[in-house]
């Protein structure tokens, strides 16, 4: 389905599934922004979905895996990402760690010119769940770099870390609860709070995504008058023939993608 660049006056933001499975994506609107049509729905290998984001809008995006639901009843639960609705709806809650995140704030457009530019990063600071991708198209006035993670982290997740049989990877903060993993009490800032051994096995696999909660300056990324794509499991170049997987205009490098190594 394709829907009009909404430009100044808000973002179209559409989700991509190049995963060989089924996924539930899950939208978490920010309190004070409205929800932009579902707040959760079925998503299958190689479909995708666009959205209409308002001017000021902001909100998480995020893949449930490994979910049922009843026919019946439509209740059930998914293995990650899950957001505790027992449903296919959200319905205002959010992912229960682990689970990657791709978080956006819209500009307000031209009604506050000081706040026009959109922010957007892909998040790990609650875990991995799945690999994802957010593109930046059609911008200007900002940096409008793609981001996130192509590193099938499930497979390089400390012990320690692993969540059930290897479906996902918890973060520090989940899997041990201590004030300087989670950047709480008196780790509350970025003074304070440093990365960790396990934030830094993120960080080098994921240079772009966020890694632990005060990793700013190298993991939020801005646009304006921009439409983006979240993709799921997606197909980039290897990161042996291309820093990062990226050009630093955005997009892919080279001319021949291979699919996600595993």
């Amino acid at each position: 389905m394709h829907l009009p660049c909404l430009g100044s006056n808000g973002a179209t933001i559409t989700i991509v599934n190049r995963c060989s499975f089924t996924v539930w994506p899950g939208i978490l609107p920010n309190s004070g922004s409205g929800d932009i049509g579902t707040t959760g729905f079925e998503l299958a290998s190689g479909g995708s979905r666009s959205f209409q984001a308002p001017a000021s809008w902001s909100g998480r995006f995020w893949a449930r895996t490994g979910c049922s639901f009843d026919s019946q009843t439509g209740q059930g639960t998914c293995l990650t990402g899950d957001c505790g609705s027992n449903q296919v709806e959200c319905n205002g809650s959010g992912a229960k760690p682990p689970a990657t995140l791709a978080e956006f704030t819209i500009g307000s457009g031209p009604e506050d010119p000081t706040r026009k530019q959109d922010f957007y990063d892909v998040s790990l600071v609650d875990g991995y769940n799945v690999p994802m991708v957010v593109e930046a198209s059609g911008g200007s006035e900002g940096n409008c770099l793609t981001t996130g993670c192509v590193t099938d982290l499930n497979q390089r997740c400390p012990a320690e870390l692993r969540f059930g049989s290897g479906s996902a990877c918890k973060s520090a903060c989940e899997a041990f609860g201590s004030p300087e993993y989670c950047c709480s009490g008196a780790y509350a800032s970025p003074t304070e709070c440093k990365p960790s051994m396990y934030s830094e096995i993120f960080k080098t696999a994921c240079p772009r995504s966020y890694s632990y909660a005060f990793d700013d300056a190298t993991s939020t990324f801005t646009c304006t008058s921009a439409d983006y794509t979240i993709t799921l499991c997606p197909y980039l170049p290897s990161q042996k023939s291309a820093a990062n997987g990226w050009r630093d205009g955005g997009g892919s490098v080279g001319s021949s993608p291979s699919p996600l190594s595993t």
